[in-house]
């Protein structure tokens, strides 16, 4: 069987025999007493000549000469190849098994896993509309005529104030005319745990805001129905449900030919990348947003780095071969 550079029995071979040796014992130990399954076995051989390979070419010879540094190495090392922490977590699992076998063999005197941590799991990148997919569905709705389409500009205000501040759908959903502030072009957003924060809005969106407000707004008030101050409104004039906000994102997407899967929450996620990707700080990006921990934020910056590594593909001479 062919695996990495070699034959696993060639592979083998290349170790230091007191290594090679302390391997071969420890495969038959998972056989014969602990009874392991083929693939668990398979796994486990596969993670641990990787291990011995990778100690071997800096200089470990013997198993007691290993350093919580070299297990911290291997770990760094197979991130960088992009193992997912699931599999990364798993080599740490056997690289401990085979160190607590050599405790128990007397062939050490300290296990150097014993203070190295499992990787975190990677957070998964958020989705991401483009600049130009996000201008399709802003567009999408018919704003022509007020009066017998009043959920045109409804709609095309909701998106612009979804793209144009970040808020969470259920913010969006709970805003009032109160919390606008048209003359410094802020909202008042209350956010979780009823923390508000002020966020730009941006004349586009507020401009859309005025247009609904005065000239659609009137057309979904009900006589004797208090709104509540809320912006948006249903045909009932009650707030919008969250269902609704999510259908309305769904609709327009499908209209502007938007092939992913769109959602109110990939406008957030589009604000905040569009904002670093523009050269935006972080930190002003965090107070937007009204994350606590700027970690949460920084997740961003990783979507921001794929933007650069796209950009240095499509545009850098020696980039493709």
């Amino acid at each position: 069987m062919k695996s990495e550079s070699g034959t696993v029995k060639e592979r083998m071979a290349s170790l230091p025999k007191t290594l090679r040796s302390l391997l071969e014992r420890y495969q038959e130990y998972l056989l014969l007493e602990k009874g392991a399954s083929d693939n668990t076995r398979t796994a486990y051989d596969n993670d641990l000549l990787r291990y011995l390979e990778f100690l071997t070419r800096r200089g470990v010879a013997a198993i007691d000469q290993v350093t919580p540094d070299h297990v911290r190495g291997q770990i760094e090392l197979l991130t960088e190849l992009g193992m997912n922490g699931r599999s990364i977590g798993r080599a740490l699992s056997a690289v401990r098994g085979l160190h607590r076998f050599a405790l128990v063999e007397k062939e050490a005197t300290a296990d150097p896993t014993e203070h190295v941590s499992r990787p975190k799991a990677r957070r998964k990148l958020p989705d991401v509309l483009t600049i130009p997919e996000v201008v399709a569905i802003l567009e999408a709705p018919d704003a022509s005529d007020p009066a017998t389409n009043p959920y045109g500009y409804r709609d095309r205000a909701l998106l612009e104030t979804l793209y144009a501040t970040g808020m969470r759908v259920t913010e969006v959903r709970e805003l009032r005319i109160s919390q606008l502030v048209p003359e410094l072009e802020l909202v008042r957003v209350i956010g979780k745990g009823n923390k508000e924060r002020l966020v730009p809005i941006g004349a586009t969106a507020q401009d859309w805001i005025e247009e609904y407000r005065t000239k659609a707004r009137p057309h979904l008030l009900k006589r004797g129905q208090p709104s509540g101050d809320i912006l948006f409104l249903n045909s009932h004039g009650k707030g919008l449900s969250r269902n609704a906000i999510w259908n309305i994102t769904k609709k327009y997407a499908e209209q502007a030919g938007v092939e992913k899967e769109v959602y109110p929450h990939i406008f957030r996620h589009s604000f905040a990348t569009h904002l670093l990707e523009g050269g935006a700080d972080l930190r002003a990006v965090q107070e937007m947003l009204g994350h606590e921990d700027i970690s949460t934020t920084q997740i961003y910056t990783h979507v921001d780095r794929e933007h650069l590594r796209q950009v240095h593909r499509d545009f850098h001479p020696r980039s493709r071969t």
